[in-house]
């Protein structure tokens, strides 16, 4: 059974952040030696594997997914453009392989399934979520709320409390000023805290530990690098990654979405490809085009290697002890310290780097990831694609 497109996931391990950097020669490198001209498989052959064990899926289901879902991104594009202003937001169900584009106006609905997609909708949609979630970002702290996340699906900002907490609520979406027939409360027993310890997916090393190197990436001059969490260093720090890679933080913001460009300085070879820790090769990275929440996404790190699941909110609010991260991606995905600032890609297309989660790989998890494009875009960043 395939899982449903949009999950409240709750699960009982503390929340946790990690970093991840690339042993491999080179700066940026895949797994172990890279070969002296590295190629990529098809991302259908290397994903199938993750995709049957972590997503459920017979060899059969998860090559329609995998086609299917390229097709939705395309879909997707005309269907947003066919909705215009009254765009509220895409939804890809892995169970049906629909792709369902939100609209705030039942005129757009016609032009929308002209496109192939179906239409939902909606009163609030993403802009609408996305200002609940501004205007709670406004609002004092409360101890006890661990941090909230649009629903698309659901039409609702969810907001996590702990378990037990007492957390006031209600005072605190009064002070916000939002309706109140825009929120969730969700009880959950963990607590966020950040995972301290460049091919995607294989670690690097800092003053503070190892971490995983996200996507290689070049800056406006032209410069190579890589993109990885900002929690693994701040501006100035310096980074190996072994076996001679020397390269150091040029750009790095925590709380405005855990994202960080590391510059190399010596010896860094890009790669457009991401780990998958195992005998199938390399992923191919060949954009940045974002997924619809619902859709299938992977994830590489140096700790626990390659494993997939889906996307379940975007912009979500996460209070870690050492801060509260804004616009972070919700996922099923599991993850343990280490793999943070590692890869998340749908098919061969860069969606983000892994921020924090909870559980584990053995029990499963909540993973969140950072968005690439916000802030490599406002740096003048380019994901390396070959």
């Amino acid at each position: 059974m395939r899982p449903s497109p949009v999950v409240s996931a709750i699960g009982s391990a503390t929340l946790a952040f990690g970093l991840a950097l690339s042993t491999a020669p080179g700066a940026l490198a895949a797994l172990g030696p890279v070969p002296q001209n590295p190629v990529a498989d098809d991302h259908a052959t290397g994903m199938m594997d993750a995709l049957k064990r972590d997503l459920d899926l017979t060899q059969a289901e998860a090559e329609s997914l995998l086609e299917v879902q390229e097709a939705a991104l395309d879909t997707d594009a005309e269907a947003t453009e066919a909705a215009g202003d009254a765009y509220a937001g895409s939804l890809f169900d892995t169970d049906t392989d629909k792709l369902t584009v939100l609209v705030t106006d039942t005129a757009a609905v016609d032009a929308v399934e002209a496109t192939g997609a179906e239409a939902t909708v909606v009163s609030y949609g993403t802009e609408g979520l996305a200002e609940v979630v501004e205007d709670l970002n406004e609002a004092s702290a409360q101890e006890g709320v661990l941090g909230w996340y649009p629903d698309v699906a659901g039409d609702t900002v969810v907001i996590e409390v702990l378990e037990g907490s007492g957390a006031d609520v209600d005072a605190m979406v009064a002070e916000a000023g939002v309706e109140a027939s825009a929120i969730q409360v969700v009880e959950t027993d963990q607590a966020p805290q950040v995972y301290a310890d460049i091919i995607g997916g294989v670690p690097f090393y800092t003053g503070l530990g190892r971490c995983s190197v996200g996507f290689a990436a070049t800056n406006s001059a032209g410069q190579p690098g890589f993109v990885t969490a900002a929690h693994c260093g701040r501006v100035g720090t310096q980074v190996t990654v072994p076996p001679d890679g020397v390269g150091v933080f040029q750009y790095s913001t925590f709380s405005g979405g855990d994202i960080a460009f590391v510059r190399g300085i010596s010896n860094f070879t890009l790669h457009n490809l991401v780990s998958r820790y195992n005998s199938s090769g390399a992923q191919a990275v060949t954009g940045a085009s974002q997924a619809p929440i619902g859709s299938a996404v992977c994830r590489s790190g140096s700790t626990t290697g390659w494993h997939c699941g889906t996307i379940q909110a975007r912009n979500q609010t996460v209070s870690y002890p050492q801060g509260t991260v804004y616009g972070l991606t919700r996922t099923n995905v599991c993850a343990e310290p280490g793999d943070s600032g590692g890869p998340f890609v749908s098919g061969s297309q860069a969606q983000g780097v892994t921020s924090g989660g909870s559980g584990n790989c053995s029990s499963g998890g909540t993973t969140y990831y950072a968005e690439l494009m916000p802030m490599v875009n406002l740096w003048g960043v380019s994901i390396y694609t070959g």
